[in-house]
């Protein structure tokens, strides 16, 4: 496992123990083996562009779609960890993958960038708008400046790429388009307020895409729950640190919300996404898709 679980091991003795019994895992699914869900040419042909991809959920969107045949553009900021990653890419499936360094808050930059590549390696068919979330706090502590990085590398640069890339999927006849938000959009998550005010707007956007975009290109949002990843981990040290809970009364106050009990693991999340690029999810637009375990109460 990875991200939570290793920012649980800086824990050391009975609070480690106690704080793995309470979080079990779906670390018995082998959805990159024997329970792979799709077929394993389902997206062969098709050129996907997976955003933030270096690490949790972004990467293991990555993979899915690179075991589904998809040849995989991954980009973020970090080198050495997409070269780790099309690595793993070239052993899980028959398609071609790149890296592509790139911080999304800089718009001119994924302009130059994305032109090159569609010069370089033709129509993105996919495109997985992701990037890291703000720091967790109050929204009234917030400063006006504190909205304009994490605006830049989600709505911003997700605008753009979308302008960029949708002429050629409507010229090859596919397209299919994926943020990776949050449930905050359907329920505000309480002391990440700057965080839930943005993936509302990103929701809002995407709706109102999903009724501009040419009828061959889908637009959609997968909203994770509370994932194993180094983000939930930051957020509970956050937390911890400004109301004085441990580490563990924080992640059994979240877990207390999931009826599953235990986190999502980031494979679980990206098949999710995986599916919604799939050719037979061409009827499905415009939606909000949860991967919470069922944390959201509304219908």
């Amino acid at each position: 496992m990875t991200g939570w679980s290793n920012w649980m091991q800086s824990l050391t003795g009975f609070e480690q123990q106690k704080s793995l019994r309470r979080a079990p895992s779906a670390g018995y699914m082998d959805l990159l083996g024997n329970d792979y869900p799709y077929s394993t040419s389902a997206l062969t042909g098709k050129h996907a562009l997976v955003c933030g991809a270096s690490k949790g959920i972004g990467a293991a969107t990555a993979k899915m779609l690179a075991k589904a045949g998809a040849d995989v553009t991954v980009c973020a900021r970090n080198e050495e960890a997409l070269k780790q990653l099309c690595q793993e890419l070239e052993t899980l499936g028959s398609g071609h993958h790149q890296t592509m360094v790139l911080d999304l808050e800089d718009t001119e930059s994924i302009r130059g960038a994305v032109s090159e590549l569609l010069q370089q390696r033709g129509t993105v068919h996919i495109l997985i708008n992701n990037a890291g979330g703000p720091p967790g706090g109050p929204l009234l502590e917030n400063t006006l400046g504190d909205f304009d990085a994490p605006f830049k590398r989600h709505l911003y640069a997700s605008h753009t790429l979308t302008q960029l890339i949708t002429p050629g999927m409507e010229q090859d006849g596919y397209g299919r388009i994926v943020q990776i938000i949050s449930t905050s959009v359907k329920e505000p998550i309480p002391n990440i307020g700057l965080s839930n005010t943005l993936r509302g707007a990103m929701a809002s956007w995407a709706k109102s895409l999903s009724r501009e975009l040419p009828p061959c290109i889908t637009i959609n949002n997968v909203l994770p729950g509370f994932t194993n990843t180094e983000r939930l981990g930051s957020l509970a040290s956050s937390i911890n640190q400004r109301t004085g809970k441990s580490v563990e009364e924080v992640h059994d106050g979240w877990m207390s919300q999931v009826p599953i009990e235990r986190l999502i693991e980031p494979l679980e999340t990206a098949s999710a996404i995986t599916f919604l690029t799939l050719p037979a999810s061409g009827g499905i637009r415009g939606v909000s898709l949860a991967v919470d375990g069922g944390r959201l109460r509304g219908i």
